[in-house]
């Protein structure tokens, strides 16, 4: 009976989300509030609570310490979400996109969208998919003008970044689970998953080019970041920087937010000394700081939009419900059927404690073909709905994107491009490897 409640606040919050436009409300309302009735419910009733371990399954744990564990986890996405949207803001402050636009002359959207979904694509395996996702969409307001359009670019950007992380160790946090975690190693992760995440973001974006809103050519925005000279200094720090933190972590092995804050230091240094400005405490003297300038232009209802979905999702893991239906699943069909499953799954619940519950469901050797289904298809799948990813989540908060439209207009060019991908893995792991 306490579960049946947990899973109605969860599906009324997940409903107030999608029918943000029709109530009214902005969507980080109804996430934030389910987050706390969902452990609310499961404090006063005095629900067990589980971690999954990644070889035991579920291990019975204590409330205090689940929510610190969760919130930590949760915490140190946030971080690395607000550190990486600083450095990008702090790069826009200096124009260092506009470099970009200087070197991007098409005015056809067909070549543009190749274009993003390309960068998207390989971006996303070098600085993962949240990264280049805020990358991706802040370049994308200096080329196109119309929000509409923006719109159509933003959803295949969202595909192409989540198919891209899919194929790299330090692409998408799952696939980091699974490396860090021994199920998969870097060299087998590319060679079975390469092909079918290109093929995951190329047939969507092929099929994108025949659709009217790719008909015709763009118009470029004017704003006052126009009339400032192009810094390219900026933009190759800004983004050597960020690329510097999957280094930093292979490194030192500390969590990705560490390396991210140390490049925000960096970059927020050069930006202060670029702007000529002295070093000081006084609030006074920080009015005109562009690090402050940029930390005030943070999209912060999108992180606490964030907070409240992972932390939401987070209660139903702990209460085991993720776990118990995973196995009650795998228990009744084909484990290949069962992955594909997880991949619609992941467009609903976050593909995190997913990964977690798969990885004591199987027990099987190091790069066992299911391990790397499990790497595409957690990765991927999520790009089925907008709030199905962190990088669609960022997407949403960025411009906008209405939860309703993305299903309407994205959702089947993702199920096709992640359709195709499994078809293509199947095909691989059957017949050529």
């Amino acid at each position: 009976m306490l579960e049946i409640i947990l899973l109605v606040i969860f599906v009324l919050g997940y409903v107030s989300i999608t029918l943000e436009h029709t109530f009214k409300i902005d969507k980080l309302i109804p996430a934030v509030a389910m987050m706390a009735f969902l452990w609310a419910v499961i404090a006063l009733a005095h629900i067990p609570v589980f971690e999954i371990d990644g070889i035991e399954g579920l291990v019975a744990s204590h409330m205090d310490e689940m929510l610190l564990h969760h919130l930590g986890k949760t915490a140190e996405i946030l971080v690395f979400l607000m550190g990486a949207m600083t450095i990008v803001e702090i790069t826009d402050h200096f124009n260092g996109f506009g470099a970009i636009k200087s070197f991007v002359k098409t005015k056809e959207k067909k070549v543009l969208l190749w274009i993003m979904g390309g960068l998207a694509f390989i971006l996303s395996a070098i600085i993962d998919n949240l990264t280049a996702t805020i990358v991706l969409v802040t370049i994308l307001k200096k080329l196109v003008d119309k929000q509409e359009d923006r719109l159509w670019f933003a959803g295949l950007i969202v595909i192409g970044a989540n198919a891209g992380g899919a194929w790299s160790p330090i692409g998408d946090v799952t696939t980091t689970m699974l490396w860090i975690g021994d199920k998969v190693s870097a060299g087998k992760l590319v060679q079975f998953l390469f092909l079918p995440s290109l093929l995951c973001m190329a047939i969507p974006t092929f099929i994108a080019t025949l659709l009217p809103p790719f008909k015709g050519q763009l118009t470029s925005p004017k704003t006052e970041a126009d009339e400032k000279p192009a810094s390219l200094g900026m933009l190759l720090l800004g983004l050597g920087m960020i690329v510097f933190v999957p280094i930093f972590k292979t490194l030192t092995h500390l969590p990705p937010y560490i390396g991210m804050m140390l490049s925000l230091a960096v970059v927020g240094m050069v930006a202060e000394i670029k702007s000529h400005r002295a070093f000081t405490m006084s609030n006074a003297a920080h009015h005109h700081s562009p690090v402050h300038k940029s930390l005030a232009k943070i999209e912060m209802p999108s992180i606490l939009f964030f907070l409240g979905i992972l932390m939401a999702v987070a209660a139903l893991e702990s209460v085991g419900m993720i776990f118990e239906l995973g196995v009650a699943v795998r228990a009744a069909i084909p484990d290949n059927v069962f992955v594909i499953l997880m991949g619609f799954g992941s467009a609903v619940i976050d593909n995190v404690p997913l990964v977690a519950a798969s990885m004591g469901m199987f027990q099987l050797p190091l790069d066992d073909h299911i391990w790397h289904f499990i790497a595409f298809s957690a990765g991927t799948g999520g790009s089925m709905l907008i709030i199905g990813s962190a990088a669609g989540v960022v997407a949403m908060g960025m411009e906008r994107i209405d939860f309703m439209w993305y299903l309407k207009n994205i959702a089947w060019l993702a199920a096709i491009g992640f359709l195709v991908g499994c078809a293509a893995f199947l095909g691989l792991t059957q017949f050529v490897f």
